[in-house]
């Protein structure tokens, strides 16, 4: 939450704007819209499982467990941001192949976009907010990370169910 105004330095306030209570600057009258964060995930399967990661001591929901997953940043694709993503913290290079879905929930900042992708190379290897890295049955999963994340997987079940069959299962290794 911003403590000054970013037009005139001033320390904000808070006044009702559209019906809510928002940061404002009560000399210059700038209102303070905080905006959603957007994330993206990304599920990447082998084997009938998905990769999981365990999150860092110091990550939201540390301990548990969710799918690659971080922040887009400001300017950068979507998409890139998804590649970048599972890049820092499994070690694989991507290939996205599915828009997923989009999750949000009233009262969370975080607005998540979740692929489908595949694995084509790297050494998987935890880093960023990942101690741990493990491929999970879908009648298996660890305790998620997030609320959304049983969705997630749900849907994830779904849309695998409407592709036609394959005969590999992305990157082995």
């Amino acid at each position: 939450m911003p403590r000054f105004c970013a037009n005139c330095g001033h320390a904000l306030g808070e006044r009702e704007v559209q019906g809510k209570i928002r940061p404002a600057c009560s000399q210059c009258g700038a209102v303070v819209f905080e905006d959603p964060k957007l994330a993206v995930a990304v599920l990447i399967e082998r084997d009938g499982g998905v990769l999981m990661g365990r999150r860092s001591p110091n990550s939201a929901a540390p301990g548990k467990w969710s799918f690659p997953a971080g922040f887009v940043d400001r300017g950068e694709r979507v998409e890139d941001a998804a590649v970048r993503e599972v890049r820092e913290e499994t070690g694989l290079t991507v290939r996205l192949d599915a828009l997923l879905g989009l999750y949000s929930a009233t009262g969370q900042t975080v607005v998540l976009v979740a692929y489908v992708g595949t694995a084509l190379s790297g050494t998987l290897s935890p880093a960023d907010d990942l101690t741990e890295l493990a491929f999970f049955p879908l009648d298996a999963p660890p305790e998620p990370a997030f609320a959304h994340d049983p969705q997630i997987l749900a849907d994830w079940r779904a849309w695998r169910e409407q592709q036609p069959p394959t005969t590999g299962g992305g990157m082995d290794g």
